[in-house]
């Protein structure tokens, strides 16, 4: 499918009610649709223009949008009350400029590294030292990124930590410091900010047959926490486990519509329209325009039906029109 016919499919189903046959508004979404649509402002390219041309894109088709802080933490800084990077003030400020007015705004933090199994690395590539994630040292370092980040941004939504049931696969034996470590910073966020709403994400592909000894342990720990959050916020990527018709797309909404209380909102998500081949990490997965297709209206109809909070899409990616682009897991 091609990025045009992909972002008209977006459009048409987020934006024209079954009974008209006039052209779509996306400026004034259908009054029948009762969640957001909106778009990550990753840019489809990496010149200036191409940045404003994602932001203006945003701007007129979606009514919410999304910004990632997913690379570096200034540990050291926060921890030594040292100068902040100016690689990373240089970010933040950029993003705060090209706020788009008049929209919704989710802000989404990683406090973890794409592995999923160690905290984020420092601009210079270091981590801090620590016993345990909830060491007082990294409580009060994370508190002070994200506030900082709260207070530049201003955002309606709050993800403080990106798939944060990856740790729990991925390194169990910190899960404990974790809990502990987020629910201080989020009782710190609540404390300054108490109207945010505040989620952490979960990939639901890993609550799809997890790869652990006690599967029904896993998931009812994983259920319990999605359901103390204010929102339930998903980050799922189906073809990570061969997921490709209907029923299958459909069993895994239904397992968050049986087992979660607060509302749902998908965060980032995608699925392939072609196969995906990288010869040299081994990875070969399959896609089609038509499983593509199928998804994308399985995951409108079960947010019209549910009432999901907001849904995502990445504006400009080709592979992966929905979400961020390809990142082995």
């Amino acid at each position: 499918m091609k990025l045009s016919n992909i972002l008209f499919l977006f459009l048409l189903l987020s934006s024209c009610s079954s009974d008209t046959e006039e052209s779509p508004d996306p400026q004034d979404p259908a009054d029948e649709r009762n969640f957001l649509m909106g778009f990550t402002s990753w840019s489809f390219g990496p010149n200036v223009q191409d940045v404003n041309d994602t932001y203006t894109f945003i701007s007129d088709h979606g009514d919410i949008y999304a910004e990632h802080v997913d690379n570096n933490i200034p540990w050291n800084a926060w921890i030594n009350d040292l100068e902040l990077p100016e690689a990373f003030t240089n970010e933040i400020r950029g993003k705060a400029e090209k706020k788009i007015a008049g929209k919704q705004f989710l802000l989404s933090v990683s406090l973890l590294r794409s592995s999923r199994d160690e905290l984020a690395f420092d601009f210079d590539g270091s981590i801090p030292a620590y016993g345990s994630l909830d060491d007082q040292s990294i409580k009060d370092a994370y508190s002070k990124h994200v506030e900082y980040l709260v207070r530049q941004l201003t955002p309606d939504y709050l993800v403080i930590a990106i798939e944060v049931n990856e740790l729990r696969l991925n390194a169990p034996e910190k899960w404990e410091g974790y809990k502990a470590l987020i629910s201080d910073v989020k009782a710190r966020i609540k404390n300054s900010y108490p109207t945010l709403k505040i989620s952490e994400s979960i990939s639901l592909h890993n609550l799809i047959e997890p790869e652990v000894s006690d599967v029904a342990s896993y998931t009812s720990e994983m259920f319990n926490h999605m359901n103390q959050l204010d929102f339930v916020s998903i980050s799922f990527y189906p073809f990570f486990k061969g997921q490709s018709t209907e029923p299958q797309f459909q069993e895994a909404f239904d397992l968050l519509h049986t087992n979660v209380n607060p509302p749902i909102a998908f965060v980032e998500t995608a699925h392939l329209a072609e196969d995906l081949n990288i010869p040299n990490l081994n990875v070969f997965i399959p896609g089609n325009e038509t499983s593509q297709k199928v998804y994308l209206e399985t995951l409108l109809k079960n947010a019209d039906n549910e009432g999901y909070e907001f849904i995502f899409g990445g504006p400009i990616v080709i592979l992966i029109p929905f979400g961020r682009p390809f990142q082995t897991k």
